[in-house]
């Protein structure tokens, strides 16, 4: 990859290594065209066996098929609401029973919005509390019935420099997306004499149709030009990093937090 700052989505990926050959990988919220969607695809060019979810099934079974089409094998597709608990155990027992285990899980799940502080409601609050954080707990103790047993595995979860910096209007993402960096910690801890390892990584802005559909071409141009290299991450950028912190490249790393921009405080 270019270190120029201009790479576009045309080169992001460079060549396979097969840093994943053999294992099985379950991305959550990989329908779409972002961060999750393009994970789940490096991760099968690395080799891997994947398995990939979303509450939204017309574009899960969608994204299943351009996996397909661009990797030549088809993806375990399985729809799935990360914020019900009974739904989380179905996803990781299916995903276990097809894939013959979970060796990577991939926490991609969360939920934006703006309202500032003194106008939000407790919904908005919950709401993104519960897709950003707390599916990320549940589903995080969900695969551990699968890996504990193993004595392997390894958990990246989707921060955000957000859960360093603030920003207007954020109270309720920012708040957890530093909860997703605290779980990540504190999880490691529990889970290393375990063999298995959780990692997070914190991007800034990573450009995909869907945040551009959803986010003003002022604040996207405001966020851009903050970053080092005067734009926004591709996608891929962020996933290359994902697929590091889940090979044997990062096997002595944990309960790292890895910023994916120059925004680190």
């Amino acid at each position: 990859m270019a270190d120029t700052g201009h790479t576009t989505a045309a080169d992001w990926a460079g060549p396979a290594h097969g840093l994943l050959s053999g294992r099985s990988v379950l991305v959550t919220a990989a329908a779409g065209t972002g961060i999750g969607f393009s994970t789940a695809r490096r991760a099968a060019e690395e080799g891997a066996r994947v398995a990939i979810s979303d509450r939204h099934e017309r574009r899960l079974a969608a994204s299943a098929d351009e996996l397909e089409r661009l990797t030549g094998n088809r993806p375990l597709a399985v729809p799935c609401d990360v914020t019900d608990q009974a739904q989380l155990d179905h996803l990781m027992d299916t995903v276990a029973a097809t894939l013959g285990g979970i060796d990577v899980l991939v926490n991609n799940a969360g939920l934006g919005g703006t309202a500032a502080v003194q106008d939000m409601t407790d919904d908005q609050w919950d709401s993104v509390l519960s897709v950003t954080l707390t599916s990320t707990f549940k589903a995080t103790r969900s695969v551990l019935r699968h890996m504990i047993p193993a004595g392997k595995g390894v958990i990246v979860n989707n921060a955000s420099v957000i859960g360093w910096r603030a920003q207007k209007g954020q109270a309720h993402y920012a708040a957890a997306k530093a909860g997703v960096m605290a779980l990540t910690r504190c999880s490691a801890l529990d889970v290393a004499e375990h063999g298995i390892r959780v990692n997070a990584v914190s991007p800034s802005i990573a450009m995909h149709a869907h945040l551009a559909k959803v986010t003003s071409d002022e604040l996207l141009a405001q966020l851009s030009a903050q970053e080092a290299f005067g734009r926004a991450a591709t996608p891929w950028e962020i996933a290359n990093v994902i697929v590091f912190l889940a090979s044997d490249y990062s096997s002595y790393m944990t309960g790292e937090v890895v910023s994916v921009s120059s925004q680190h405080p």
